[in-house]
């Protein structure tokens, strides 16, 4: 079923599949929208939302609605109004950093926590001034060049490299979403949610009180050692480092990864 839930007078676009317990909800990464997930189907309900500002659909948004609480305020509200809660939330990269912000802001919401190739931030000051820098002059690359132009970069960072051993309609089909938006949009999301920008999570990690699933990559050595030092510091936390496998686990083996999702749904551990 696809539907829009209002939440302070913004539409999310949200597709609702399965029926019973237990309950996911799944948040795409930069450049995604709710179609990121749509290979992955565990048993239960899955609501895959297209986050603020994302998707061909949506209008120029205001830029400070990508500001980190205004999109936690903006998604407690959706939830509680799916009466969901308690849910799973699956979260990817720029997704799971929002969904760890959600996990600190309002735990009470949250049964399972799955955090796919995320970060809590940057703690250095100088490295936080450096992102925010690059994140901007990425923005304004989108301004200046266009959208298509920077997808093409985009897509050919050493981060992504593991995608492109993909079949060639699996790739097509992550290039139309990429491309699926309003480019200025797209520009705000990098300037008011960049990974410079958001708060930093560190010295927070040690509060989080839902169960919490790190998973990474094998080939993606930056965010499994990011995922590392997390469930170090998260009181309730496991990683789970797929092998052969680059930064979008959920693309590049995506059997796999849902086999994972069903296992918690069992109460146990992959």
């Amino acid at each position: 079923m696809q539907t829009t839930i209002n939440v302070a007078g913004y539409d999310y676009h949200v597709k609702i599949t399965g029926n019973g317990a237990p309950h996911w909800i799944f948040f795409h990464g930069f450049l995604g929208n709710q179609s990121d997930f749509q290979t992955i189907h565990p048993k239960g309900t899955c609501v895959y939302v297209t986050l603020y500002g994302f998707g061909a659909h949506d209008p120029v948004v205001p830029a400070a609605g990508f500001q980190t609480k205004q999109q936690v305020m903006g998604l407690q509200n959706l939830i509680t109004q799916l009466t969901l809660q308690p849910v799973n939330i699956v979260g990817y990269s720029m997704g799971a950093r929002l969904a760890l912000s959600l996990a600190l802001a309002a735990p009470q919401l949250i049964k399972h926590l799955i955090l796919e190739s995320g970060t809590p931030g940057l703690a250095d000051p100088l490295a936080r001034r450096e992102r925010q820098q690059a994140d901007a002059a990425r923005a304004t690359q989108i301004e200046t060049t266009g959208l298509a132009a920077f997808v093409n970069h985009w897509e050919q960072l050493p981060l992504f490299h593991s995608q492109q051993t993909a079949p060639l309609p699996q790739q097509q089909r992550m290039h139309a979403m990429r491309m699926a938006h309003q480019p200025i949009n797209m520009a705000n999301s990098l300037r008011y949610f960049g990974t410079g920008t958001m708060p930093n999570q560190w010295p927070n990690l040690s509060q989080l009180t839902p169960k919490t699933t790190i998973i990474t990559g094998e080939l993606d050595h930056k965010f499994t050692g990011i995922g590392r030092q997390m469930v170090a510091a998260i009181p309730m936390a496991t990683q789970i480092t797929f092998p052969a496998t680059g930064h979008n686990v959920h693309f590049e083996q995506p059997q796999e990864y849902q086999t994972v999702l069903n296992q918690f749904s069992k109460g146990g551990t992959p």
